[in-house]
């Protein structure tokens, strides 16, 4: 599994009483020293009152602390909500001795719903004093929601002749849609970067892993990404290539978390990695790619293993994308069951719907219009999905 603790960091996690059915609720991590600080927020237009809250603080690109709770996403709240988000902060900087603006904020769970800062507040001294390099895997445990998994990923590297850590931990099963999901995701590092390369490495890897996934095509209120670089490594300034590397470790953390993410998909029980080739443009490429990708007829052909390629077709028609009807081949893994845009009869067909029977498939679509392609990885739709959010609330 391998070693999650990074050299100057701690966390701690307790029950605070948040979920309504108990379990593992409030999370804190803890650089013992000033850290490099970047986040990536969601695209929507609702946005959670901690989501506000953290985007005012990590514009200084510094932070000590992530607070961060389950249960209740503090969304839809209105000034009742900041002020809920505000106290959370400025309770844990006095609890940790360390000043407001050093403090990250996150939550979720139920959208709409007051968050209880009387629970958060009797609950501060004890986290902060149970705070230990060892606790810092189990933060996840305490975010998650209809998560079946914990989500762990460690890449390891080298700047400066020093060992480094990247070490990455989020939660997410519903909701999941691109431009950040119901999706929180916190990454540590030991590594020593400025706060602008540690944003440009951020934004590069989001774009290239949460912002290629979808489950179910709704965007949430909360979704963050946090990246801390606490220095603890001792590696001086990066050169190019070790800037590179560490842009494509803290890639592959991120790779491997939208992967788990997917894999976990509310009632999935299928991976599928969708892959759009030769589009005109990238956009149409990413809109082809995220038009199919949330198609619920589409989706619920991967459950049933049926290679329904008329609905791929469809939703292709549809997404506003420059093509051709005449133009389009489609495969299953390496099964050629469409080409130019006609189905290629039941043989082909049947090898396709045994490749759709396995855990993870591939479905790739040329356009013939271009040289660009994009890709996104999602999951199939069944009925457990209907089950888990129909009672949700209950």
């Amino acid at each position: 599994m391998g070693d999650f603790h990074v050299r100057g960091f701690k966390a701690s996690v307790m029950e605070a009483g948040i979920k309504k059915r108990g379990g593992l609720d409030l999370a804190l991590i803890f650089s013992e020293r000033e850290a490099s600080a970047a986040g990536v927020f969601t695209g929507n237009k609702v946005k959670a009152a901690p989501v506000l809250v953290s985007q005012e603080n990590i514009k200084r690109g510094k932070a000590r602390a992530i607070i961060a709770n389950s249960g209740n996403a503090n969304a839809c709240t209105g000034d009742a909500g900041l002020q809920s988000a505000r106290y959370t902060v400025e309770a844990v900087a006095k609890e940790l001795g360390i000043s407001t603006g050093e403090v990250l904020v996150a939550s979720t769970g139920v959208i709409g719903a007051p968050l209880n800062t009387d629970v958060i507040g009797k609950a501060l001294p004890e986290l902060v004093k149970g705070l230990s390099a060892e606790a810092v895997p189990r933060v996840v445990e305490a975010i998650m929601t209809t998560d079946s998994f914990p989500k762990l990923s460690l890449f390891e590297g080298k700047a400066g002749g020093k060992s480094y850590k990247v070490v990455g931990m989020a939660k997410g099963a519903g909701m999941i849609m691109p431009d950040m999901a119901t999706m929180l995701c916190f990454i540590i590092t030991d590594i020593a970067v400025d706060p602008i390369r540690l944003n440009e490495a951020l934004v590069w890897g989001v774009e290239r892993t949460f912002n290629r996934i979808s489950v179910d095509g709704d965007m949430s209120t909360n979704d963050t990404v946090f990246v801390l670089a606490n220095g603890a490594a001792g590696n001086g300034s990066l050169s190019p290539e070790e800037f590179q590397g560490f842009k494509t470790g803290l890639a592959k953390v991120m790779d491997d978390l939208s992967t788990m993410i997917v894999r976990d998909g509310e009632g999935a029980t299928k991976l599928i990695r969708l892959v759009i080739k030769g589009a005109a443009t990238p956009a149409d490429a990413l809109t082809a790619a995220r038009t199919i990708a949330n198609s619920a007829l589409v989706k619920t052909a991967f459950y049933g293993s049926d290679p329904n390629w008329g609905r791929i077709m469809a939703a292709l028609g549809r997404s506003g994308i420059r093509m051709r009807e005449e133009g389009v081949t489609i495969w299953v893994d390496d099964v050629k069951i469409v080409e130019k845009g006609m189905g290629r009869g039941a043989e082909p067909e049947a090898k396709a719907a045994a490749r759709m029977k396995g855990k993870e498939f591939s479905v790739t679509v040329e356009l013939h219009e271009g040289e660009f392609e994009d890709h996104i990885t999602t999951c199939d739709l069944t009925h457990e999905y209907v089950t888990i959010n129909a009672d949700y609330r209950t």
